[in-house]
């Protein structure tokens, strides 16, 4: 099978570092396989473009940025020399352009968003005009799938397939040393919370006598001004020395087991890569009690609050540093599960 994997820019966040597992475990498994991008690739995706060329990938990006006939265009040649046999549109923008060129190739669209794209009207309209044009709409969360029928209306073919992580990259080393450090992991956002971090790791130092604790944030810097709004509260509360805040990494899994604790106070998610890291490393967790994270509820070393109580956070992170590292049953949630889902769909679509 010649399967095409659509991105919207290859960079180092959740959604695009599924996307890479699948294609690698479709090549491995004796498929050829393609990843395009509308947008050019961003400096930190070069590991894993080495990566995926490493396992025979074919990586179709954009040199430099194009305007919307250009993208069309781009993708259209794209899908002229590759000749697959399904694509696979991640994203709401990559399947709006997709399903409006003129190709006969069946259409997957998978929704990885955590955010209502039919709030805006503009997209709300598109969809509705090429919907059909989908052989079959994917949602990584049952959130996804609700806000669809409800924007849209009922798809022939509308399906959960939860994102999946690598489990055996991102497990538990015993006896591995460990700095006193709270790791979030995710991209600087309004929605991810990382100011909440910051005033709950301030607690921490001065409520919860945790003298040696640091605080790491790493992620794509998708909103500028939050990421400097973090940076200069950072200053103004006098952390500088204790809070590190870096872009996007490509070693989550040596942070993961370099660290004690893992915070993530999203407001809402899909179904958050990050936080199925977390659980496949066994690093005790602290994160917000929203839908998205509540089949974890039971699983140890796992703690699921109110993380906009910054007292009650605080308590809560400095309490996690004490908690062991745990192993986490994932089944139906590892990136293999999440290819041979892909399969399976795709099979059913080419008929």
């Amino acid at each position: 099978m010649r399967i095409f994997q659509l991105i919207l820019a290859p960079r180092l966040s959740g959604a695009e570092m599924v996307v890479k597992g699948i294609a690698i475990d479709h090549q491995q498994s004796g498929h050829s396989v393609c990843i395009a991008s509308l947008l050019p690739a961003q400096g930190d995706f070069a590991l894993a473009a080495g990566e995926l060329a490493a396992h025979r990938v074919t990586c179709v990006f954009p040199a430099h940025r194009y305007e919307k006939l250009g993208r069309l265009l781009f993708l259209y040649r794209a899908i002229r020399r590759f000749k697959p046999d399904v694509i696979f549109a991640h994203a709401t923008i990559p399947a709006l352009y997709v399903r409006a060129l003129p190709v006969r190739v069946p259409i997957v669209w998978v929704m990885h968003s955590g955010v209502n794209d039919f709030q805006d009207n503009r997209l709300l309209r598109a969809e509705r005009i090429l919907s059909l044009r989908a052989k079959a709409v994917i949602g990584v969360s049952q959130k996804n799938v609700d806000e669809y029928v409800n924007a849209i209306g009922l798809h022939p073919s509308l399906v959960v397939v939860p994102n999946g992580v690598d489990t055996a990259r991102f497990r538990h080393v015993a006896g591995m040393s460990r700095a006193r450090r709270i790791v979030q992991i995710g991209r600087y956002t309004e929605e991810k919370n990382q100011l909440a971090t910051l005033r709950a790791f301030r607690y921490v130092l001065e409520h919860e006598h945790e003298p040696e604790a640091r605080l790491l944030f790493c992620g794509v810097v998708d909103d500028r001004a939050y990421h400097a709004t973090l940076r200069a509260l950072t200053n103004e509360l006098g952390l500088v020395s204790r809070v590190d805040i870096q872009g996007p990494q490509a070693n989550v899994a040596e942070i993961l087991a370099a660290s004690s604790v893992f915070a993530m106070p999203s407001s809402f998610e899909a179904h958050s890569v990050g936080f199925l890291e977390a659980l496949a490393s066994g690093i005790p967790i602290v994160a917000n009690a929203i839908a998205a994270f509540s089949f974890a509820r039971t699983f140890a070393s796992v703690r699921l609050i109110d993380t906009s109580d910054i007292e009650r956070y605080g308590r809560a992170l400095s309490s996690a540093f004490s908690e062991p590292r745990a192993q986490r049953p994932l089944d139906g949630l590892t990136l293999e599960d999440t290819a041979e889902r892909y399969l399976a769909i795709a099979r059913q679509v080419i008929g």
